[in-house]
């Protein structure tokens, strides 16, 4: 009865809960910053000379303790920015000083008393924020505003109503809404909507996406829908962020917010209750200046830990949402979480007994940063119709598997490397972009490079437990030469993997020991030879193809320390890529070779040169094939079209190019029909129909897209299914355990497999060491590096072919290559040499330049298989 005579009662009880959660923020807040006076003498604050710091969760703890015993709360110091001192009404005063009132209200005797103090106004729309800022621009007083920010900001409840849109109600949503408002109390109505805008919240929280854990794949790609209205917001921050008064008290507010925040996602699952929670974050990224200095140290790391909390399909609809911004906006979300990484990397000295993987704020910044990278691939030029079918014919087990189940080391990824829970809940891959509103490159954060370890990251890759966080889950942040490190060492881990299973099966089946991938090949039979071999390892035992490969030429000596398994990638590319074979034809104006679709070679030989390409990157050794980048796509798991003849075929593709621009009738003016021509090796006309009857169907204004596409499909996939099916297989047999696709875009796949074509000797000469008595100094190096920077570009790829076993700069470029020159005895006539292996050139102490100059050009010129020196 007593509930039912005091209306005022629920919402008292309400705001008294309200008062104590702010309360014991206070005392939190108090713990972890303390209240700025140095001289403090308050034991329970972070200001206390003698305080003893402690973490977030033990302050948290500390907090409700001192809350429980009533303890002392120290008044902000005048220099403190903290966020208690940017709102009095969140204060400790203020939060006891609520008694029986008659309007259900707080008092707030502490406060000065002003005009108009706006207490109850709980949201904010655009019209009350000018209208705020009229009336404080009329007295020179900002106070009040800055109050209502402070209030409305630090409030994620008060945001989530706050700037939305003005909707209007179908006839069946005003019927829904009026049943519902019947069945409600007048005065639970009031409570829960806190404004007039109501009515406004309930249609959104159902259009939404709502707490299911997928998407409705129709409706994936289609416009997001949220109920604030953005561009009221962008006008709103655009007219206040000039006061800097007005700045700091979204500041504050912004601390005060984000530790609230993480809490309700983290424990109380508040998007699935009510998906419009997501305007908090929509409205709190809108502001420009984030990424100010002012931010980066305590505000901006803490919000972004509260919206790396955020459930997946809160994150799948954040993404789509900024995709539809545009590039500007894009990139100004980038470099606002790339600003909160890079000031932290360079504020820190990280080290492998200090890991960056462990701070929080990069961490965090590092997962906000990838909802950025899907929101510019979706928004970008996406293709997600052309994929290629997997293989009918799954690759054999490793006969192996039965005693790694045995042992407890089954394999965990045996359908290959994971995906990224996001990039699914989205249904797009990140080579679905040809072409992303900001560049990738832009993702990529350097200085995060240079301090991260990547054997220890590489481990908690591996490992995928919580509380471990690795940046190979986010390869968009990372370089091409660390994710080529971190593959490194998925390689080397496996193969060492592959040898100790397979000393334990020999062991258990008293088997002969084979702990590497052997191959003994002649160099005058190097295809058939290699060809043989692997296809019975395909057949009997693939998983040998991830041991280690050791190479032996018949009738030379030669230990494979790498150098010899450089020759013979060498060689098998040389002969397989020969047009006498005929496996591919070559465009002499593109310089790339293609799939030859009337090749009389069987599906082994295409196979092999997929081994071989997959052998390259698990051996890390560089290989001088010449791809367009359709090809690498395909092993990414897209088709060809039309826009990749560009690249493949150019001459072609300016021709379809024209016909769709044709202006003229493209049926009497062209004449041709949905029958096209090829040659064969003999040059001999091959008729085929893009579509069935394809010589009695004209190409018309209206179809001349269909017969471009289909031309396009022809070209690329079904002409050259058999043997890139066979490639790929090949490829697939080495690499499907391998993080490669999960790491790699296409052209990243190009840049392992081929190397970078640009050649900077003069990084070469910066990274290169010396031994045996030389020095930088030395004559004989001075006169070297001369010498070499005065050949030209042949040359010089010979002298990388010479000494190091291909003429490519690795992943990276040469500077990376680590070079080193030795002594090799004082002068005389013989020639310099190397152990391709490690790099290493042999230069004995030629006398003149003249000499070296002869000498070194006759050396790289002539020089070719392994034998004695």
């Amino acid at each position: 009865a007593l509930w039912d005579r005091s209306p005022c009662l629920p919402q008292l009880i309400k705001m008294a809960r309200a008062a104590a959660k702010h309360l014991i923020e206070r005392y939190y807040h108090q713990l972890t910053e303390g209240c700025g006076n140095e001289a403090c003498t308050n034991e329970a604050c972070g200001s206390s000379p003698g305080f003893q710091r402690m973490d977030n969760n033990a302050a948290a703890i500390k907090a409700l303790e001192l809350y429980k015993n009533n303890a002392k709360l120290c008044d902000p110091h005048p220099s403190k920015k903290g966020a208690s001192s940017a709102f009095p009404e969140n204060s400790a005063k203020g939060a006891h000083n609520f008694s029986a009132c008659s309007n259900g209200k707080m008092n707030h005797k502490d406060l000065p008393p002003t005009r108009e103090d706006f207490r109850d106004l709980n949201y904010l729309t655009e019209e009350k924020v000018y209208e705020i800022l009229s009336l404080c621009s009329e007295t020179e007083d900002y106070s009040p505003l800055i109050r209502v920010i402070g209030r409305v900001f630090s409030s994620a409840e008060s945001l989530v109503q706050s700037f939305r849109k003005a909707k209007q109600h179908t006839k069946e949503e005003l019927k829904s809404l009026q049943a519902k408002d019947e069945d409600k109390d007048e005065d639970e109505k009031e409570t829960a909507s806190g404004s007039s805008t109501a009515m406004e919240v309930e249609p959104e929280a159902s259009s939404g996406d709502g707490p299911s854990h997928g998407e409705n794949n129709v409706q994936k790609f289609g416009p997001v829908e949220v109920s604030v209205d953005i561009d009221a917001v962008r006008r709103v921050y655009d007219r206040l962020l000039s006061n800097e008064k007005i700045e700091a008290a979204f500041l504050n507010a912004l601390v005060y917010l984000s530790p609230n925040v993480e809490c309700d996602l983290t424990y109380h699952n508040v998007y699935a209750a009510d998906p419009n929670y997501l305007n908090v974050f929509i409205i709190v990224m809108e502001n420009s200046n984030l990424h100010s200095p002012e931010y980066l140290e305590i505000a901006l790391p803490q919000f972004c830990k509260a919206m790396s909390k955020l459930p997946l399909p809160a994150l799948a609809k954040l993404a789509r949402l900024w995709s539809q911004y545009g590039a500007d906006q894009i990139r100004r979300l980038v470099e606002t979480f790339q600003q909160l990484i890079t000031y932290t990397v360079i504020s820190n000295e990280f080290s492998s007994d200090n890991l960056v993987n462990e701070d929080d704020g990069v961490v965090a910044a590092t997962k906000c940063l990838k909802i950025v990278y899907y929101a510019n691939v979706l928004g970008g030029d996406l293709d997600t119709d052309h994929n290629e079918e997997e293989d009918d014919e799954p690759i054999p087990e490793s006969s192996e598997l039965t005693l790694q189940e045995l042992l407890g080391e089954e394999r965990r990824n045996k359908k290959g490397p994971r995906v990224d829970p996001l990039e699914t809940e989205l249904g797009i891959r990140a080579s679905d972009c040809r072409k992303p509103l900001i560049t990738f490159e832009d993702f990529i954060n350097e200085p995060l490079n240079e301090v991260l370890e990547m054997d220890k990251d590489y481990t908690f890759f591996k490992v995928e437990t919580e509380s471990k966080f690795s940046f190979m889950t986010c390869p968009f942040i990372l370089n091409a030469v660390t994710k080529n490190l971190g593959l490194y060492y998925d390689n080397r881990i496996r193969m060492y993997s592959e040898r100790r299973i397979t000393a334990l099966y020999s062991l258990v089946q008293g088997q002969q020991l084979n702990p590497y991938l052997r191959l003994k090949v002649r160099r005058d039979h190097i295809i058939d030879d290699a060809l043989v071999r692997l296809e019975m390892i395909a057949m009997e035992n693939p998983a040998d193809l991830k041991k280690q490969l050791y190479v032996e030429f018949e009738g030379e000596q030669g230990v494979d320390e790498g150098g010899v398994s450089k020759e013979f990638f060498q060689l098998v590319v040389e002969e397989i890529f020969n047009p006498d074979i005929g496996m591919f034809t070559y465009d002499e104006s593109t310089k790339l070779f293609w799939f030859n679709p009337s090749s009389f070679e069987n599906e082994g030989q295409f196979t092999l040169i997929g081994i071989v390409l997959g052998l390259a990157i698990y051996n890390n050794c560089i290989l001088d094939v010449h791809f367009p980048m359709v090809v690498y796509r395909k092993l990414m798991g897209k088709k060809g079209t039309f826009r990749d003849l560009a690249d493949s075929h150019p001459v072609l593709y300016q021709s379809l190019k024209d016909l769709l621009e044709y202006e003229g009738n493209v049926e009497e003016d062209m004449m041709i029909t949905f029958q096209i021509s090829q040659t064969d090796l003999f040059g001999n006309p091959l008729m085929y129909d893009l579509k069935e009857g394809g010589d009695k169907i004209p190409v018309t204004n209206e179809n001349r897209k269909d017969f471009v596409a289909l031309y396009a499909e022809y070209m690329l996939n079904k002409s050259v299914e058999k043997q890139f099916k066979a490639f790929r297989r090949g490829f697939h047999m080495v690499t499907n355990e391998s993080p490669l696709k999960y790491l790699f875009r296409p052209e990243e796949i190009e840049l392992l497999i081929c190397g970078s074509r640009n050649l900077d000797f003069q990084a070469l000469e910066e990274s290169t060491e010396y031994d045996g008595g030389y020095n930088k100094d030395s004559r004989i190096i001075k006169d070297f590096w001369e010498t070499v920077h005065s050949f030209g570009q042949e040359q010089k790829r010979l002298f990388l072919q010479f000494t190091t076993g291909t003429d490519r700069a690795p992943v990276g470029g040469l500077g990376k290559l680590k070079m080193i020159i030795a002594k090799n005895g004082p002068d005389s006539d013989r020639l310099p040499t190397s152990h391709t292996c490690f790099n290493v050139l042999l230069l004995p102490e030629y006398s003149t330049i003249e000499k070296l100059r002869e000498r070194l050009l006759k050396a790289i010129t002539y020089a070719k298989g392994f034998g004695m020196l």
